[in-house]
């Protein structure tokens, strides 16, 4: 089973910080994301399922992939802010998220640093394993199992290298 996990686009300064939004650069990051996944999932972009921080950037970033694969209904996942342990999202995807029931993709958009030790925990099973992550970067995870060292890095895409499939 394939998930994704995405940092949010650039945001703008300021507090409070989970108010700050998407700047100009950043929505442009998102939207060739946005664009990259069209080209790799098709039609079956509208399968995707998408959950956020609640944070503003990482809502607005969802929103754009959204759009862009017809997928309306994003799912809202209050753990899933920047200093969240990454245990906490592992116990998630274990009770959640089936590879054995469930073929659709999931995209889960959130923060630094959760999202660098989130798949590096993933993918190593080490606590202080990370996999650092630009802004708009998608790490796509292969797993039959959502537990500490049991995925697989399939790629590791940035706005910069996000190629047209």
């Amino acid at each position: 089973m394939k998930i994704y996990v995405m940092r949010h686009g650039e945001a703008a300064s300021g507090t409070p910080d989970a108010q700050r939004p998407l700047d100009v650069t950043g929505q442009q990051e998102v939207a060739r994301i946005a664009d990259w996944f069209v080209s790799i999932l098709g039609e079956q972009g509208h399968q995707l399922k998408i959950v956020a921080s609640p944070y503003d950037r990482a809502q607005q970033s969802a929103r754009i992939i959204g759009r862009a694969l017809h997928v309306d209904d994003i799912m809202t996942l209050p753990i899933m802010t920047p200093d969240a342990p990454p245990a906490t999202m592992i116990e998630w995807l274990t009770d959640n998220v089936d590879p054995r029931e469930d073929d659709a993709p999931w995209l889960f958009v959130s923060h630094m640093p959760l999202v660098a030790e989130l798949v590096g925990q993933l993918v190593d099973g080490s606590p202080n394993a990370r996999l650092p992550m630009g802004t708009a970067d998608v790490v796509e995870l292969d797993a039959q199992v959502w537990a500490a060292g049991c995925a697989t890095l399939a790629r590791h895409v940035t706005p910069a290298n996000a190629t047209l499939e």
